[in-house]
């Protein structure tokens, strides 16, 4: 199995009854370790009793953290979550977090030019320059790159939305999204399909996927296209939905899977996560029929 990277936040999502582990690219390599036995995670975290708790619970769940920076002067990043009656998720998200701090090191750029395949990201986590420098300066070297937009609050500009996309291999974001980068860069009418194929074809994107929340999931490839929806009844809450999507799509990519496989895969796992409550499910067995399929395209 190719190699994955992930950089950006991690971070408690702290609900009104409790915390969980969270980010974006976080949950996304969670997901990445627990389905292919391995990956490695970019990130800082403060050197506080939130910090602390994450890097003892990552050595409890073998996730490296060798790749974590403990910050003497910000923060671990929080997120106070609260869900409407669809059980998505609203964040309102901590600024001069630890992980806004992100500095590049020797061994960091080692692991990008020596041990990645593909190098994973999103656009909070540029909020700040510090991380931004340090994603951007790690974008464009010879690995595939994939973007998840995860827009959140006002945390972007056209600059980073469009750097991300001049980077990005595969891409994904949902109709918002699209929306936003619609009004942003093309000003066009507003057709979804018209929209999907103008990024591929401007940005050179080689997969790109449309998430519709509830409504389903397109993917395009080159002339290729495909729309998938799955119908769920159990939904316990949608937040990281779209991670566990995003890691069954970059393993499908990295596997040169057909898109209907991606497609109907990627969406199965996220209706497995939304029937639990938060992004990271507490027992494994989730992964185990996802595991097999994949490991049996390695034999």
């Amino acid at each position: 199995m190719k190699k994955i990277t992930s950089i950006g936040e991690i971070l408690f999502d702290v609900y009104p009854g409790g915390k969980k582990l969270g980010g974006a690219p976080f949950n996304f390599v969670y997901h990445i370790i627990k389905l292919t036995g391995h990956g490695n995670f970019v990130s800082r975290v403060g050197n506080d009793s939130d910090g602390n708790e994450i890097l003892e619970a990552l050595k409890n769940k073998n996730i490296p953290t060798e790749f974590i920076q403990v910050d003497e002067n910000h923060k671990t990043g929080i997120a106070k979550t609260t869900l409407n009656k669809k059980k998505a998720p609203t964040f309102v998200i901590k600024k001069n977090s630890a992980y806004d701090f992100i500095e590049i090191t020797q061994s960091m750029e080692k692991l990008i030019s020596e041990n990645t395949d593909c190098l994973y990201f999103g656009t909070l986590a540029q909020r700040n320059l510090q991380t931004r420098e340090t994603i951007q300066n790690l974008l464009g070297r010879k690995v595939k790159c994939m973007c998840d937009l995860n827009i959140r609050q006002n945390f972007y500009s056209q600059e980073i939305i469009e750097k991300s996309l001049n980077s990005a291999d595969i891409l994904k974001l949902n109709e918002e999204e699209l929306e936003l980068v619609n009004k942003l860069i093309f000003k066009m009418d507003y057709d979804l399909m018209k929209m999907a194929r103008k990024l591929c074809e401007v940005f050179e994107i080689e997969l790109l996927c449309v998430t519709k929340g509830g409504a389903g999931a397109i993917l395009l490839r080159g002339k290729e296209e495909n729309f998938y929806k799955i119908k769920n009844e159990k939904v316990v809450d949608t937040v990281g939905a779209g991670d566990a999507y995003a890691s069954l799509l970059c393993i499908g990519y990295l596997k040169k899977w057909e898109i209907t496989k991606i497609n109907k895969l990627a969406s199965e796992f996220a209706n497995e996560i939304v029937k639990v409550e938060g992004a990271l499910p507490d027992d494994d067995k989730i992964y185990e029929p996802f595991k097999e399929i994949i490991l049996n395209e390695d034999g």
